[in-house]
């Protein structure tokens, strides 16, 4: 692993490099790992901001829509004169001139089994901040099957819900968690509204899941679901065990 530093880079990661946990090994990792982040949108985008201030060496952006004027309330990695373009493309300006030092790649494509198989193999950790079931789900397979951690988010309302998948490791996968989920239609926040920092706020979360991970801190072995909801201020949470017949894992369902 590279240690070396350049004066820039002591200097803007500076406050991780003091804490014992991270340290020069700590911020050293991050440089080296990539992350491909699905959907640029409320989750996404404060997830992004975060991974590139703290130094992610190469994220990746996967999604297909353009900005629209109702995401400003909640997207906080866009302005105005964004407006009509690709996520992708103003997310990876924007995230360039937070820092120039991350490498950042943008697919203007939506989520499918192809295109997840095209790009998933290619990044060290997938983070999943789409709205939908069906995508979720593809999501989910596709670390399934390339054997990538993955950190999932969703908002709806004030609450929000977080998990890290290790399907790598023999955990738990989404399908385990929502197995009745291809005939669930998801809540829409264009019909049901969200409070505009609860993404900020699941986002910022999803990101720390990240840096743990890529750092393999304490507690990164149990998959955990946790639950937050703004109206009270409270998080509460369970742990999620691998379904033995869930479909994303044949080798569970082979009779003997």
């Amino acid at each position: 692993m590279d240690m070396n530093f350049s004066d820039q880079e002591l200097e803007r990661y500076s406050r991780h490099i003091l804490l014992p946990q991270v340290g020069a090994t700590g911020q050293a990792r991050l440089r080296q790992a990539s992350v491909l982040v699905v959907g640029a949108g409320g989750l996404g985008a404060p997830l992004l901001q975060q991974l590139a201030a703290s130094g992610i060496g190469h994220i990746g952006i996967m999604d297909h829509d353009h900005l629209e004027l109702s995401n400003l309330q909640r997207q906080v990695l866009y302005g105005t004169d964004d407006l009509g373009l690709f996520k992708v493309e103003a997310a990876a300006r924007n995230l360039r001139a937070l820092n120039p030092l991350v490498k950042i790649s943008s697919y203007p494509v939506r989520a499918t089994e192809a295109t997840l198989d095209d790009l998933v193999p290619q990044y060290d950790l997938v983070c999943d901040g789409t709205d939908n079931f069906p995508t979720r789900l593809a999501v989910s397979d596709a670390c399934v099957r390339h054997r990538r951690s993955l950190v999932s988010g969703a908002v709806q309302g004030f609450s929000g819900q977080l998990a890290v998948f290790r399907p790598q490791k023999g955990g738990p996968c989404y399908r385990c968690l929502f197995p009745e989920a291809e005939q669930t239609a998801a809540p829409d926040c264009g019909m049901s509204g969200v409070l505009g920092a609860a993404p900020g706020v699941m986002g910022s979360l999803m990101a720390v899941e990240v840096m743990r991970e890529i750092m393999d801190l304490e507690g990164c072995d149990e998959t955990r679901v946790s639950m937050w909801d703004a109206l009270s201020g409270t998080m509460n949470g369970f742990t999620l065990n691998r379904d033995p017949h869930c479909l994303a894992h044949p080798e569970d369902n082979v009779k003997a």
